[in-house]
């Protein structure tokens, strides 16, 4: 089954090229549509068949694995295991939305536009499906040009060029820390593959200077408290389809990165005194976000943190098992609410960026204290926006519930105080969401402005259906994200054993 494998990666790759160099912009959106939903279709083709089972070290159903380089001691390996599964559908559902999302706005340089957005694509999948640390390196740093490119040419007000370098140099100088890290340990190890990294001969010194250098990088891509400078501005300057990549599809990079790589490969460190504080931090990066998405106006600046928030609890989950297991009572609670509450995340954080552009149109401010009244004449946008806010709030039968109940009571388990202070993320989600929508959606409104705007068009109401189709139906059934990420996380969480 390795075509399909290979279909996946090559799909995004042909069509970035070719929408790249597509003459006729006013079809170059269509283009690149057809080229995401041709991948999409493949990825639920591959999960159809999908064997839960394998995982990394044994046999994958979906695994290429070519010969890169003897003198590396790298291979061109690929494979998709319950974890990678779950990160593909994700970005695989996520991108056509996106560049749907983008069909009522009129640009220049469309074609590059969208090219770019498809070579992000890419790079996306190769993360996410990369079984040797020098492929993984490379695809995470493949997935940094697009998005600079986006975010710094097709971005918001005249700053936009400024935040985006910014971005660009924390991300960049985080990665090559990763690569220090990753060399550190190919240099104790057989190979660049995957599971010989796992199998390195680190001491706990070692093991530690490796994991701060890995996890620099995985803690600005969240990011994670006080590495989090960046991502408000980028967030609010970037055009809406950057500010949806980055957050709700590139910040998973971090959350696979923690579980494919830091975790297996620095159990020692993780035991000492480095897995303890990165847990403070994540959760001081929960309530952090909360308490600063209160206060903010603009509608952009409340999703960042909004997300800051719920990226530190996931993040928080994650360490609160390993160090459980690391006492000798293994769980994988924390890694699995991490999976859950990342893919509702992604979803979510889409369209709630999606329905702060449809308010930016129809009152031409991002302050909320400004909007008002938009309920009255948007009734089919009221309700769309309400189901997408209560899955980011974490409303029961919605797909944002799950994740966080499994994250915080994991911490729970490890620390009740830092579970308590967790579970704060709950109730300060409630205030500055249910704020945001009040602000937007009720009280009188300039009445000049409300009598000439209309309910949602036809293409804003495919995309966030579609969103909110997904946020209840993993609300419903979220079993078959949990079934997929078992034997990884198994593997994962099993190798903190020692």
């Amino acid at each position: 089954m390795s075509g399909v494998l290979l279909a996946l990666l090559l799909l995004p790759l042909i069509g970035s090229v070719f929408t790249f160099f597509w003459k006729n912009n006013k079809f170059s959106n269509d283009v690149a549509l057809g080229f995401s939903l041709i991948s999409m279709v493949l990825a639920f083709y591959a999960l159809a068949y999908f064997n839960f089972g394998p995982t990394v070290g044994q046999k994958l159903q979906y695994e290429i694995n070519v010969p890169f380089s003897g003198v590396l001691r790298s291979n061109l390996h690929f494979g998709i295991d319950g974890l990678s599964m779950i990160m593909l559908i994700l970005t695989n559902i996520l991108v056509p939305l996106i560049i749907l999302s983008s069909f009522n706005e009129k640009r220049a340089y469309s074609n590059k536009f969208y090219g770019l957005i498809l070579l992000m694509q890419f790079g996306l999948l190769g993360v996410f499906t990369s079984l040797d640390g020098l492929v993984f390196y490379g695809f995470w740093e493949i997935t940094l040009i697009p998005i600079w490119f986006i975010c710094g040419l097709w971005g918001q007000e005249d700053q936009k060029l400024k935040f985006t370098t910014k971005f660009f140099i924390f991300t960049f100088v985080g990665s090559l820390f990763m690569l220090a890290g990753l060399i550190y340990v190919y240099n104790h190890s057989a190979s660049f593959a995957l599971i010989d990294l796992y199998n390195s001969t680190l001491t706990t010194t070692e093991q530690t200077f490796v994991f701060w250098a890995i996890f620099l990088a995985f803690a600005v891509k969240f990011p994670i408290f006080p590495f989090h400078n960046w991502q408000s501005d980028t967030y609010t300057y970037s055009p809406t389809q950057g500010s949806m990549l980055l957050s709700g599809i590139m910040a998973k990079m971090a959350v696979f990165g923690l579980l494919r790589y830091l975790l297996p490969i620095t159990p020692l460190a993780i035991a000492g005194t480095s897995g303890g504080i990165v847990l403070m931090l994540c959760v001081f990066t929960v309530v952090f976000g909360g308490l600063i998405a209160l206060i903010q106006n603009d509608s952009k600046r409340i999703i960042a943190y909004s997300s800051l928030s719920h990226i530190g609890l996931i993040a928080a989950g994650i360490f609160a098992s390993a160090l459980l297991t690391l006492k000798g009572n293994f769980t994988i609670e924390g890694g699995e609410g991490a999976v859950i509450l990342a893919f509702a995340h992604g979803i979510n954080v889409v369209g709630l960026f999606y329905c702060a552009d449809i308010l930016f149109k129809k009152f031409k401010t991002r302050d909320i204290r400004q909007m008002g009244g938009l309920a009255s004449v948007a009734p089919k946008f009221a309700i769309l926006f309400m189901i997408i806010l209560f899955g980011s709030l974490g409303v029961p039968l919605t797909n944002g519930f799950i994740g966080e109940f499994i994250l915080i009571k994991s911490i729970y388990d490890y620390s009740s105080l830092l579970g308590v202070i967790s579970g704060f993320t709950m109730i300060l989600a409630a205030g500055y969401l249910l704020r945001f929508y009040g602000k937007a959606m009720f009280g009188e409104g300039d009445k000049v402005i409300l009598s000439s705007v209309k309910d949602i068009s036809g293409v804003e109401f495919s995309v966030l259906a579609s969103l909110a189709v997904f946020v209840i139906l993993l609300g419903v059934f979220p079993q078959p994200i949990l079934d997929m990420a078992n034997s990884s996380l198994k593997l994962i969480y099993g190798s903190l054993v020692f």
